[in-house]
């Protein structure tokens, strides 16, 4: 199962945009996954979608038996010059979006993840924007983006969790933030990272080798 995240897509956006924190996030999975089931879950993030997988098990334990977050942008764990790197260049792409739009904050995006959109399996095709992209990029940097930034790990809570959480990477950036930012928060956990298929976009770029690697890692 997926779902469109709240104020993106087909979401409704209930409560004023400016108050959105990730934490906003993983309860509305929380509610979800309370509507859906009565047994833990299988729940993968990548990106803020890791972050919001992490808060949702220190919040919600009983709800997840596994989480595979994939590269969260888990910036203060760095080194305090990457840290502050990282985080200028997150609020960057935010300025860069109020300046010259959604396509070339996107860029910004794009190189701080050291994604390479040529690096993919031969077959793989990806979608055509749809209709809903220029609104979900201008929510994503408005609101998101921001609340991303904001986002404090819980490593103590997260430690005494129940809740197997295993942290990947993709292999073809190791020195990228993203991939050095999981790398931290695994060894924070105490669990050894798992190298995933390519960049911190593997699951769009190459899905087949990415989802054997999950299959694998869920076991």
């Amino acid at each position: 199962m997926t779902y469109d995240r709240r104020g993106l897509s087909r979401s409704i956006l209930d409560a004023p945009a400016e108050s959105l924190t990730i934490s906003t996030h993983s309860d509305d999975a929380h509610r979800l996954l309370a509507e859906l089931t009565n047994q833990p879950a299988l729940v993968f993030g990548s990106s803020i979608g890791a972050l919001v997988g992490l808060d949702l098990v220190a919040r919600h334990p009983e709800q997840v038996r596994v989480l595979v977050a994939h590269e969260p942008p888990t910036w203060e764990l760095l080194p305090d010059a990457e840290r502050d790197r990282a985080m200028r260049s997150q609020a960057d792409a935010e300025d860069v979006f109020q300046r010259e739009g959604a396509d070339a904050a996107f860029r910004k995006f794009v190189a701080l993840a050291a994604v390479d959109y040529e690096d993919r399996e031969p077959d793989a095709v990806l979608a055509p924007p749809t209709s809903k992209r220029a609104a979900n990029l201008s929510f994503f940097f408005t609101h998101d983006s921001p609340a991303v930034r904001r986002y404090r790990i819980d490593i103590a809570t997260l430690s005494a969790s129940p809740t197997r959480i295993v942290l990947a990477c993709g292999e073809s950036a190791p020195e990228s933030p993203p991939h050095r930012a999981a790398a931290a928060l695994a060894a924070k956990l105490g669990e050894a990272r798992r190298v995933s298929r390519r960049s911190h976009t593997g699951w769009l770029l190459r899905p087949k080798a990415f989802a054997a690697k999950l299959c694998q890692i869920l076991g």
